[in-house]
């Protein structure tokens, strides 16, 4: 005998209708949930599951399952997709803590030659040593399932950060005097430049700028071969300069001088050209690092023999990014610099000094701001 139609009992709010209608005429909305609207309301109209298969054209157990879901969490929440157990976890969580454990600890105090754990490397120590430790469902770790686990937790052990430790005991104090110089500087811009009795400069030293030159010649861009510039991979080194530059922090005027070397006689250079460059009387404020040669018996020979001449003020330990020339190093590096070929040091020296004499015509004042703009202070809630 044929099977009796069955129908359910279903009561809809108007509110709950007219979301389900205009989402069953939606056409921006997923498909599955336009259709299971379209069946909630046929079933709201107490059709059975065999005629609302015939009118949707769908299969008759879509209709059963979504009218099982309808019953299961409401009209509403049927038109989603409930939630899964999903596949069930492999390894024990006493498992997973003793894995991450052992992450922990560094691959070398585990008898291995490698510095850090790599994924296999934790997988197959995890599988050899698992079991003893009383984890038998590591036999057949993965890698896939370690990166899962070490992925899933707060703190990373196998992955290495860099930082920089402060070794300079009178940072803050240091640090004040340099920020007591970019203050002196901007003053010294509100004074007319005949009237200015210091000079204030950023000076360092940019060492091992490679001559490069090619082996073979660059080959233009050609449509349907290859849209960019080609260049042969191999090169010819031709030496090192050393780009010794000393910003001034009140003009923006870069002074510099090109040396195969940076030893205490380049440096000394560096002071008689400057020496030479502003007026007989005035204090040449020198802003710089701990370089030996900044600190030879050499250079304090040569500052004794002009007295009150030159002023040094040395950044703290570590703290370069304290130095405002290192900005235009930065610039010179991803400007001038960048994948730069030449055909000898010459060619090198001069392309770099014609870019700063390009960035003198039109000089870019000194603008810093750290330690000298109050922080805006978090209001209390």
């Amino acid at each position: 005998m044929p099977r009796k139609a069955s129908t359910m009992a279903l009561c809809l709010t108007e509110e709950v209708r007219a979301t389900l209608s205009a989402l069953a005429r939606s056409r921006t909305a997923p498909a599955h949930h336009v259709e299971r609207s379209a069946i909630i309301l046929h079933l709201a109209e107490q059709r059975d599951a065999t005629a609302i298969a015939a009118t949707l054209r769908i299969d008759r157990q879509r209709v059963a399952r979504c009218a099982r879901r309808v019953i299961a969490v409401g009209p509403l929440k049927a038109i989603g997709d409930l939630p899964r157990s999903g596949r069930r976890r492999e390894i024990s969580e006493a498992a997973r803590t003793w894995l991450i454990g052992e992450a922990c600890v560094k691959a070398k105090e585990r008898g291995y030659p490698h510095e850090v754990w790599t994924l296999r490397l934790l997988a197959a120590h995890a599988r050899e040593h698992g079991s003893a430790a009383g984890h038998a469902c590591l036999a057949e770790l993965a890698p896939s399932t370690v990166y899962q686990a070490l992925n899933s937790q707060p703190v990373k052990p196998h992955k290495v950060r860099y930082y920089l430790q402060r070794r300079d005991p009178a940072f803050e104090e240091r640090k004040a005097e340099v920020l007591e110089v970019y203050a002196a500087a901007e003053m010294l811009r509100q004074i007319p430049e005949a009237d200015r009795p210091v000079a204030v400069l950023s000076y360092d030293e940019k060492p091992g700028i490679q001559a490069i030159a090619t082996t073979a010649p660059d080959l233009s861009p050609k449509p349907g071969r290859h849209a960019t510039m080609q260049r042969d991979h191999e090169y010819q080194r031709l030496g090192t300069l050393t780009l010794s530059a000393a910003v001034d922090l009140v003009s923006g005027i870069v002074h510099h001088v090109m040396t195969p070397r940076h030893r205490s006689r380049e440096f000394i250079a560096v002071l008689e050209r400057l020496d030479a460059q502003y007026p007989v009387g005035m204090l040449i404020c020198l802003l710089l690092d701990n370089h030996s040669a900044h600190c030879s018996r050499e250079t304090k020979r040569f500052l004794a023999s002009k007295p009150g001449r030159f002023e040094l003020v040395f950044t703290p330990t570590h703290a370069s990014w304290l130095n405002y020339v290192e900005t235009f190093f930065s610039k010179v590096a991803r400007s001038v610099l960048r994948r730069i070929r030449v055909v000898s040091k010459a060619e090198l020296a001069d392309r770099i000094r014609r870019f700063i004499d390009a960035c003198n015509a039109a000089p870019v004042l000194p603008n810093w701001r750290y330690g000298l703009t109050p922080q805006p202070q978090a209001q209390a809630a």
